[in-house]
């Protein structure tokens, strides 16, 4: 099967998870800069949310322009990332609108810890259906930052028990690591 629909439909479904999510910023009734500060947390989790679903546009377009083609099985691994990413605006508006409280914030890693994994089910699928000894499994190889981000995850869910701030660092974290470009399927691809 050819992947121009499933590339064209994960990015309708990203461009409306980032849509939902900016609608959540509700305009103040008043017209002083005080008005904007009860919208700071929720300012907060929405430019984080932004960051990690803009990661997740970028990676998922590289890995399928290192696809050549797709089968069911690679369909439904991506309908699984998608799920999850379409959780996105609720983490954040619950988030958000909570002040960063234990559970929200724990139920917000949960969503990213789940979508990492849909992730990685998804490069695996595609792995399988080109072959460990091509070019897409070469730049992939064996994706030592997708491995730690999954224990940071799990990390951070345990800690915003502990603290909650605890565990929205290492979630910051996690997106640093992955806004530091990762050139292995571009450099897989041009050699």
């Amino acid at each position: 099967m050819f992947k121009g629909r499933l590339e064209a439909f994960s990015d309708g479904v990203i461009a409306i998870i980032i849509t939902i999510m900016v609608l959540e910023l509700k305009i103040p009734h008043e017209t002083d800069i005080a008005a904007l500060r009860p919208l700071i947390p929720i300012f907060l989790s929405y430019v984080l949310s932004f960051v990690y679903v803009g990661i997740y546009w970028n990676n998922h377009h590289h890995l399928l322009q290192a696809a050549q083609k797709v089968n069911g099985r690679t369909l439904w691994a991506n309908l699984h990332l998608l799920f999850w990413l379409s959780l996105f605006p609720f983490g954040t508006a619950w988030m958000g609108e909570n002040n960063f409280a234990t559970v929200p914030v724990a139920v917000y890693g949960v969503i990213l810890l789940f979508a990492a994994i849909a992730y990685y089910i998804l490069t695996v699928t595609l792995i399988a259906h080109h072959g460990q000894g091509s070019p897409l499994a070469t730049a992939i190889g064996r994706d030592s930052k997708g491995k730690i981000s999954l224990i940071i995850y799990a990390l951070a869910i345990g800690l915003a028990f502990v603290k909650a701030w605890f565990g929205c660092v290492l979630y910051v974290l996690v997106a640093i690591l992955w806004l530091i470009p990762d050139r292995r399927i571009e450099k897989t691809l041009n050699s």
